[in-house]
């Protein structure tokens, strides 16, 4: 079912993005014993009797288990997931892919979203063999490199002269003048259900991480890792949840104290009035996290580090480095920590040299 965080209110799973009274949704089920419920797949289909899909409409093609990488970069371990090689090149295949799929199976034939790029790619990527009309807006500062791809997996891209809320707004205008279905992953609960499935991941992989970071703008990613290991706790698996670290951009922070510098480098989290904002906080609350943002030259730092490690990954994913690293030289991190740091989105879709 799908249950309301403002009023309680229960829905069936059907595709809805908030609740009558405004509140937020999440899909709540009770699952039992993790590795019995575990499929054969070595990709996402191995997590289908922990989502709410039907498993006979699933989209091509189907996000991959991607690999965790140990290393040590002193004085803690560092786990990097490396999702930017997920097919789209970002962690977002995992809630297009649930998204998608739900929408098949209620048959809808046209949507519309607002992305910084990786959101519209993933979606038209996977909407093009599920045979779902995209409308994506995005602002003329989107990355060349998106943009490209964009055009030629089919989406009908609408600019829009303005910042990432305004983008947010023109879509929401268009979706409700044109009676067409809006499929933001702002709200999207479905999309949950997919990134969620980093955490049960990283978990068979590497076991329980003392810390797990995620670059936070609208919390997606944030709240799925929440989600996957509150439900492996739930499950048994687990005692306690990994302490929860929100990155944000300086200057776009929603759950950190708001900075007067703005970093432009981290464009895929620039988004200074999240909708699920109390959703995050109840997270950071429930597993003593905290947050963290980080400013532009300190991403920049971070993304030349990944690079020398042989990580191609775009300016967004590198903040999550950054804020490890800020919170170490803090002390907020104690040396010999376990430390999970998702790498997001791929830096094979910048064309423009940083």
């Amino acid at each position: 079912m799908l249950k309301c965080t403002r009023c309680g209110k229960t829905y069936p799973e059907t595709f809805r993005l908030t609740c009558d009274c405004g509140g937020t949704l999440f899909v709540e089920r009770e699952y039992f014993d993790f590795f019995g419920n575990l499929g054969q797949h070595l990709d996402a289909r191995r997590y289908l009797n922990f989502l709410p899909v039907g498993g006979t409409l699933l989209p091509p093609p189907v996000p991959a288990i991607t690999p965790t990488v140990e290393l040590q970069v002193d004085p803690v371990t560092a786990l990097f997931k490396l999702d930017y090689l997920q097919p789209s090149g970002s962690f977002k295949d995992r809630g297009t892919w649930v998204t998608v799929a739900k929408l098949m199976e209620e048959g809808v034939g046209e949507v519309v979203l607002d992305s910084s790029g990786n959101a519209a790619l993933s979606f038209a990527l996977y909407s093009l063999p599920a045979g779902i009309r995209i409308h994506t807006f995005v602002s003329y500062d989107t990355m060349p490199g998106k943009l490209s791809l964009l055009r030629r997996l089919g989406a009908v891209v609408h600019f829009v002269d303005g910042d990432r809320m305004e983008v947010h707004e023109k879509a929401v205008e268009f979706s409700e003048r044109e009676g067409i279905t809006y499929v933001t992953h702002w709200l999207n609960p479905y999309f949950i259900e997919g990134t969620k499935t980093i955490a049960y991941e990283v978990y068979e992989q590497a076991g329980v991480p003392d810390y797990a970071f995620a670059p936070t703008g609208s919390g997606t990613l944030f709240l799925g890792l929440w989600k996957g290991f509150k439900e492996l706790m739930e499950m048994g698996e687990m005692t306690k949840l990994p302490r929860l670290v929100a990155v944000q951009a300086e200057g776009y922070e929603s759950l950190c104290k708001r900075s007067p510098t703005k970093n432009q480098l981290a464009d895929g989290i620039a988004i200074p009035e999240p909708p699920r904002r109390d959703d995050m906080l109840r997270a950071i609350d429930e597993s003593n996290g905290l947050c963290v943002s980080v400013s532009e030259s300190e991403t920049l730092g971070a993304l030349n580090w990944l690079k020398r490690a042989g990580f191609l990954v775009e300016p967004t994913s590198a903040v999550v480095l950054a804020g490890m690293w800020k919170l170490v030289e803090s002390g907020e991190i104690p040396r010999g920590s376990r430390v999970l740091l998702p790498l997001t989105g791929s830096g094979l879709k910048i064309t423009e040299g940083i």
